[in-house]
């Protein structure tokens, strides 16, 4: 296999993958610890993603339970999801933070919808942008034959659909999950 595809492969990955992160980071209506694991919290002199310091657990579907191993930092996690983007009330009982979950109004699903295409379209320039710098490389290569680079040119654009494709099934689910009431 031609280095440019080997390379273009850990690139179609690696936007795949993020895109499956920030929809998992996306708040439709039910808990999910993906929503709070990556906020930073400020603890011990550092920034923190807060799945390090505490343990999350899901007690029901419109709740989260955030457990810090040393209760000494509950304060600075309620303080750091109050200031993240989410729009979400922490509660603070002293021995956990707890978050409410509320349920969607039509128009904020109708909001997310748009989040969920505007990612899956990001998603799919970054996989454009990696289908180009491999098939330029692929050209440059003169120690591949005429048919080589043909071959290795339909391998990339092989990966690339199958990326795509991911990309759009994706957003389907997400999108569908979004308006499922």
């Amino acid at each position: 296999m031609h280095a440019a595809i080997q390379s273009a492969e850990r690139g179609l990955e690696k936007a795949t993958s993020f895109l499956k992160k920030e929809y998992s980071n996306l708040q439709i209506g039910r808990a999910s610890p993906g929503l709070v694991e990556s906020i930073e919290v400020e603890a011990y002199g550092s920034r923190q993603p807060l799945r390090n310091l505490a343990q999350v657990a899901l007690p029901d579907a419109r709740s989260i339970a955030i457990t810090p191993w040393d209760k000494s930092i509950l304060g600075a996690i309620e303080k750091a999801i109050r200031e993240s983007n989410l729009k979400i009330s922490p509660v603070n009982d002293g021995n956990a933070v707890r978050i409410n979950i509320p349920p969607l109004t039509e128009e904020r699903r109708k909001e997310i919808v748009k989040v969920v295409h505007k990612l899956g379209e990001d998603a799919k320039i970054s996989i454009r942008q990696v289908r180009h710098e491999a098939h330029d490389a692929i050209k440059k290569d003169k120690s591949l034959s005429e048919d080589d680079s043909k071959r290795a040119e339909k391998e990339l654009q092989e990966k690339v659909d199958k990326s795509n494709k991911d990309v759009e099934d994706f957003q389907k689910r997400k999108e569908q999950e979004v308006l499922t009431i």
